[in-house]
C-alpha cells in the first residue's frame, strides 16, 4: 500500500516570481486603509467570531498595526466589556478611568478588579480623588467586609502629575518613587486621568499599534440587524468602539443597508462597515 496517497508541495518548491525594484525591505510599506477616517499598519483584521476575537486577539493584533473585531455572539454587556478592555489596556493616560467608592467593601473592590482584570483604581467620592488602592492593599486584607477606606493611600499621600506633563517626566517620578501607576489631576486637583508603566512601557514596544487621537488602541465590534441592535451599538458608542461592523455574509441586501442607515443616524461619529460585499453593485 502506498505511504503517499496525493503529491504535496513544501515551502522549497514554490517560489513567488521576482520583477526588478528599486527600493529595499525597510523601505516598503504595507500602510492600508481601513476606512476614510482609521489606517492600519498592516492589512490585517480578524473575524467577528466568538472562536477567533476577544480582547485579547483585538489588543494583539492593535499592536502589530492592525485592528480586531469583537464578536456579538455573547450578551450586549459582555462585548461592551470587551471592547473596554481593548480600549483600556494602552492609552499613554487613560482618561476615565475606572474607579471606586471609599464607602465600597474591599470585597466589591476585589470583584471589580477580577472582572475587569485590573490591578487597582482611584478612590473617587462625588467627583473628589480621596486615594488610590492596589491588589497589594487587598491581598492579605483581614476582613473583606471593610470599606476601600481603610486601605487605600489617602489623597495627601499620593504621587500625581498635572495634565500635560512629559512621558518622560511621569517615568522618572515612578522610578524615584518606586511606583508603577501615576494618577492624572487638572487644575482643581480633580481626577482625570492615570498612567500607568505598563503603558508607557508596551507604547515603546509597539510603535506601529493602530490607535485613535487618544493614543488608545483601535478596535472595532460586530452588530447584528436585530431588535437590540440600537442598543448594542449604544453601549459599544459609550466604551469607545472605533469601528462598527455590521456582521452578515451578504452586505447587500436590505437589512444590512437599513441597518447601515440607522446605525449611521444615531451614531454619526463611528465608522461603519457594511458586511461583505462581493459585487461592485454592492460597493
Amino acid at each position: 500500500m502506498d505511504k503517499v496517497k496525493l503529491k504535496a508541495l513544501t515551502f522549497d518548491d514554490v517560489l513567488l516570481l521576482p520583477r526588478f525594484s528599486d527600493f529595499i525591505p525597510s523601505e516598503a510599506s504595507t500602510e492600508t486603509k481601513l476606512t476614510k477616517k482609521i489606517s492600519l499598519k498592516i492589512p490585517l483584521i480578524s473575524a467577528a467570531m466568538d472562536t477567533v476575537t476577544e480582547s485579547r486577539m483585538a489588543i494583539s493584533l492593535a499592536e502589530a498595526g492592525g485592528i480586531g473585531i469583537i464578536h456579538k455572539n455573547n450578551e450586549i454587556s459582555e462585548q461592551a466589556n470587551q471592547v473596554r478592555a481593548v480600549k483600556k489596556y494602552e492609552s499613554g493616560v487613560v482618561r476615565d478611568p475606572i474607579t471606586i467608592e471609599s464607602s465600597k467593601s474591599i470585597s466589591e473592590l476585589q470583584q471589580l478588579t477580577t472582572e475587569l482584570k485590573i490591578s487597582g483604581m482611584p478612590v473617587v467620592d462625588d467627583g473628589q480623588l480621596k486615594g488610590i488602592v492596589t491588589s497589594r492593599d487587598f491581598r492579605y486584607a483581614d476582613n473583606m467586609e471593610d470599606p476601600v477606606s481603610s486601605i487605600m493611600t489617602p489623597f495627601d499621600k499620593l504621587v500625581t502629575v498635572k495634565e500635560g506633563t512629559s512621558q518622560d517626566s511621569v517615568k522618572k517620578m515612578m522610578y524615584e518613587n518606586r511606583i508603577e501607576k501615576i494618577l492624572v489631576i487638572d487644575d482643581k486637583n480633580a481626577l482625570s486621568g492615570l498612567v500607568t508603566m505598563k503603558d508607557i512601557e508596551k507604547s515603546a514596544e509597539h510603535p506601529d499599534a493602530t490607535k485613535d487621537s487618544s493614543g488608545r488602541l483601535m478596535v472595532g465590534a460586530a452588530l447584528g440587524t436585530g431588535s437590540d441592535t440600537l442598543d448594542r451599538a449604544k453601549a459599544l458608542h459609550e466604551v469607545g468602539v472605533d469601528v462598527f461592523v455590521i456582521d452578515s455574509a451578504h452586505g447587500h441586501s436590505k437589512n444590512v443597508l437599513d441597518t447601515i442607515k440607522l446605525v449611521r443616524e444615531h451614531f454619526p461619529d463611528v465608522e461603519i462597515i457594511g458586511g461583505n460585499v462581493a459585487t461592485p453593485e454592492g460597493a
